[in-house]
């Protein structure tokens, strides 16, 4: 069969001597043949000097063409015969040849546009995942190489397709094979380099082989032996790949050799490359709260002295920064936004001069020569002649965000060294934030960047205005209130304006989410600035806020911070696996905690107005009710902490101070009875009050003397096999109160305990405060004295897990038996009952399953029974155990029913999505009604548990 042929109309502009090498590349497949495969026409040719005169030709044309000439139509119409015909070699396998086929195919996908190498990484995924194992260290080379090149511009559409021929090839226990065992030769620093980058590669991609590698020991130590020897830059590429996976992060956190040889990476005594690598791998460390102040426990002074030489990376003599040293700056800056999380790390990016360092990056500040002491006006003037320089403008996002970040965590008495570089920041930050209300429009259509950038600084801005740092909050609302003048009411007018029409807009006729995200920050600004404060209060602000805060509710109008500013986009966040999700402190509904935080501030200053008040007043009585409902559902409902403290917050106002949760709900039905009640709490005036011992050893271990909290005698007497139990069952504790409780309060504060709130009036939050003081109830004392919550705090909830270990043994009143199975070693620190148990609580399994609640409540003998034997695994009992005891019970109220009346359920002690195939083996021995109640069981557990990070189901994402 002859050469393809090609319209002389596609020959136009590749002319001269690269056309003649198409035609000598045509003539070289000529000689072959073509035939037709499963869906294209495929090149085949046994002779191996026709193959080595077609490789030779192809590398001629390869060599030839670069830039323009890529798209020429020719050259993209030949990519199908070149593929074809260097697959067909490859796949052919012999040694003579393969070294100079892999080298040309590695020359192909290395110049082919992105979107034509994606029409053929399948055809080369096999023949080159298959090479890897070539005994020819240079084929395996490139080979590699040519294949990672392949992956990294994979189009999603096709992964599946892909992972599926790279499973068959099982090229991941390969590549593992070879980074233990590779060869020693003049290129194994090369070889060593491509493996880890093409591992590194699959893992990105594909989240089912993660496991195989971070559970490899034998490895996972050779890599850290690697990093001294070879391509850093390739390990820890590799280690952060495998940090994906959050089993990954947990095994390189745990190797202090592996963090202790990423941060020597990030230090300046390294290239650019390396140092850039090792900056990413912090990231993905730090990924949530809980790993990055994990990872600072660790090495906290050697991360932070590296952000700071990453951050200080310009030389002082020059404003050039090449493409390497803005790589490393936007690095060592995003490595930067830990600071969203308080911890030590806030200590010393304070006393390695953070501020400084800041203000360089926003306008070279090192260059310029200024007094150390400046007025207001100066100050205005110098930060205006920075800002309008422009420098670095890529940088401004991240610099207001660790701003913000830095001030909202800052201590009450904390005091900068350089009060200069702190208050030209402060000033930076509000004059952009003021051109952003001002000149609104004409930023957003000019410069979308500037937008991102407004919104940042309007951030910032609003952090320090509520910084809990006396001096940045002062500081930053006189600097404010000084550049606003003298227009800064005519601003305020427009912001109100604007915000009391955006109940009215539509959905297709809504304004930029941007400026409504400004102007709400703006505003929350406005309410935190005293000469303003009244006016916005007079102008009814709170009804606004208000009516603003429904809108959201009813209008399901979510925004997320990092779907709108782009230096917070992060892609490793969407490749993550077994990871326990966490929303930012402020969540998804950015809109509604900015109204909830504008709206806290506006009531409590109307309760200082004082002919104002009684308007205010009457306004709230009207609303009371249902905003009562609205803010109980926020902290009932929401995941987001931000929203539901200051949800919280705004209840207080209204007599009810705490914290309203589901589980609360839950154990909140014990309140009033008697029952299980195990301790009695006696007054002075010789009243009584009965509680369970179990809930008041976790939510408020103060009322209980120390002997309450040891552990009592349980024994057992297994003489007959039966193995029976005596267990406190009937111990009653008194315990005698002083005086100078009252006993109104007592009763409230026991709502507090078992409801996570209570109701009470201001002279009753008065005795509150002291006996929560004496109580060392801390989250609840914050809300009877009304302080603003502090960011980033965990929202309060009632947790009972603790109660499964030491600390509620001695209150245990029931029994869980697990199946018998043999578990080498098990023992119980309490009892010596020899089969494996759980000593449980009736008062819990009560609230939270409306099936053992009824079992214990019936008088029948069953509900006498000290122990309760269930037909599962001792695994599955403490996952069960887990789900009654926690906030997030994901089998809700009919758990044990299934379990308890088919027996036996094999599959549960695993709980994983398996779990939802197998069940369906136990319908055939039910009657209908249960068939049809256990589909729903089983279905209801499947959906929560590939929603819920808590159980290790995760973990069969990377099997």
């Amino acid at each position: 069969m002859g050469p393809s042929k090609h319209g002389t109309d596609n020959n136009r502009g590749l002319t001269g001597h690269a056309y003649t090498l198409y035609q000598r590349f045509n003539h070289a497949l000529s000689l072959g043949n073509r035939f037709c495969g499963d869906k294209a026409k495929k090149w085949q040719c046994m002779d191996i000097e026709i193959q080595r005169h077609v490789v030779h030709s192809i590398a001629a044309f390869l060599d030839y063409i670069s830039g323009d000439t890529l798209h020429h139509p020719l050259v993209k119409a030949s990519v199908s015969d070149i593929v074809g015909a260097l697959v067909w070699i490859l796949q052919s396998n012999k040694g003579a040849m393969l070294s100079m086929a892999a080298d040309v195919t590695l020359k192909l996908v290395s110049i082919l546009p992105k979107s034509v190498l994606q029409l053929y990484a399948l055809d080369l995924v096999n023949p080159l995942s298959s090479l890897l194992s070539s005994h020819q260290t240079e084929v395996a080379i490139s080979c590699a190489a040519a294949l990672n090149l392949s992956l990294s511009n994979l189009s999603t559409k096709s992964g599946k397709e892909v992972w599926d021929v790279l499973k068959k090839t099982e090229i991941v226990s390969q590549v593992i094979t070879n980074l233990r065992c590779f060869p020693g030769c003049a290129k194994q620093v090369e070889y060593f380099q491509e493996m880890a980058l093409l591992l590194s590669t699959i893992l990105w991609w594909w989240s089912p082989s993660r496991f195989s590698v971070w559970s490899d020991a034998e490895l996972m130590k050779g890599l850290n032996d690697m990093l001294d020897n070879y391509g850093k830059a390739a390990v820890l590429k590799l280690y952060s790949s495998i940090a994906l996976c959050g089993h990954g992060t947990k095994k390189l956190l745990e190797s202090g050799e592996v963090l202790e040889q990423m941060v020597q990476c990030m230090n300046n005594s390294h290239p650019h490359p390396v140092r850039i690598e090792g900056f990413k791998l912090a990231q993905c460390l730090a990924i949530n709260e809980n790993t990055c102040l994990q990872m600072m426990r660790l090495c906290c002074k050697p991360i932070i002295k590296a952000i700071i030489s990453g951050m200080s990376e310009l030389s002082s003599n020059s404003r050039k920064v090449s493409n390497e040293q803005m790589s490393l700056l936007e690095e060592a800056c995003r490595l930067a936004l830990i600071t969203r999380w308080t911890g030590e790390h806030h200590i010393h990016l304070w006393k390695q001069g953070i501020d400084k360092i800041l203000l360089d990056l926003l306008f070279n500040f090192r260059n310029q020569q200024y007094k150390h002491s400046m007025s207001l006006d100066e100050q205005i003037a110098t930060a205006k002649e920075g800002l309008n320089a422009n420098y670095l403008l890529v940088l401004r996002s991240y610099i207001w965000d660790i701003l913000g970040w830095l001030a909202i965590h800052c201590g009450e008495d904390f005091h900068p060294e350089s009060e200069l570089y702190i208050n030209i920041l402060i000033t930076c930050a509000c004059l952009t934030f003021v051109d952003a209300i001002r000149k609104w429009h004409k930023i957003y259509e000019k410069d979308n960047a500037g937008v991102f950038r407004s919104e940042s600084a309007t951030r910032a801005v609003f952090m320090m205005i509520y910084s809990p740092c006396k001096y940045i909050a002062s500081r930053t609302r006189t600097i404010l209130s000084e550049i606003l003048e003298p227009d800064g009411l005519e601003y305020l007018k427009t912001l109100v304006h604007f915000l009391n029409n955006l109940s009215s807009w539509t959905e297709f006729g809504m304004p930029d989410r941007l400026q409504i995200i400004i102007y709400l920050m703006g505003f929350a600004c406005y309410s935190g600035l005293p000469q303003y404060q009244t006016w916005v209060v007079k102008r009814r602000g709170v009804k606004t806020l208000l009516a603003l805060m429904r809108w959201c509710l009813s209008n399901d109008f979510h925004i997320e911070r990092s779907s709108f500013a782009p230096h917070l986009h992060n892609a490793v966040c969407e490749r993550i696996c077994c990871w326990v999700s966490a929303e930012d402190w402020e969540g998804k509904d950015i809109l509604l905690f900015f109204s909830l935080w504008g709206l806290a501030e506006l009531i409590q200053h109307s309760l200082c107005i004082g002919n104002n008040q009684d308007r205010i007043s009457c306004e709230m009585r009207h609303i009371e009710a249902q905003l009562v409902s609205e803010l109980q559902d926020i902290c009932t409902n929401s995941c987001a902490p931000g929203l539901q403290w200051y949800a919280a917050f705004i209840l207080s106002y209204f007599g009810y101070y705490g914290f309203p949760g589901k589980h609360a709900k839950r154990i909140g039905k014990a309140l009033n009875e008697k029952d299980d009640a195990d301790i009695q709490l006696i007054l002075a005036n010789g009243e009584c009050l009965s509680v369970h011992g179990v809930v008041l050893a976790i939510q408020c271990p103060s009322l209980l003397p120390p002997e309450v909290l040891l552990p009592g005698e349980v024994t057992s007497d297994d003489s007959s096999g039966g193995g029976s139990m005596e267990t406190c069952r009937g111990f009653q504790k008194d315990i005698r109160l002083s005086a100078h409780v009252d006993h109104q309060a007592l009763v409230m504060l026991l709502d507090y305990i078992y409801l996570g709130y209570l109701q009470a009036g201001d002279e009753l939050a008065k005795k509150l405060r002291t006996l929560a003081k004496r109580c060392n109830l801390q989250s609840l004392l914050q809300m009877l004295c009304r302080k603003r919550p502090k960011w980033g705090t965990a929202f309060p909830s009632i947790d009972l897990n603790v109660a499964l270990g030491p600390s509620g043994h001695c209150f245990s009143d029931v029994i869980l038996e697990a199946k018998a199975t043999e578990l080498l070693g098990w023992t119980c620190g309490v009892c010596s009952l020899p089969r494996p148990h759980m000593h449980a609580h009736k008062v819990v399994l009560s609230s939270s399953c409306d099936y053992l609640r009824a079992l214990f409540k019936s008088g029948m003998q069953e509900s006498h029974l000290e122990t309760i034997k269930v037909s599962i695994s001792w695994e599955a009992m403490v996952k069960l155990g887990n789900c009654f005891y926690s906030e997030s019970c994901l089998l809700k109220y009919y758990t044990l029913l299934p379990i308890y009346l088919c027996g036996s359920w094999p599959k549960l002690q695993q709980l994983m999505p398996h779990l939802y195939i197998a069940s369906y083996a136990i319908l055939a021995n039910l009657n209908r009604l249960m068939r049809c109640w256990l589909k729903w069981f089983v279905q209801h557990l499947f959906n929560s548990l590939n929603s819920e990070a808590s159980f290790d189901c995760h973990l069969s994402i990377c099997h």
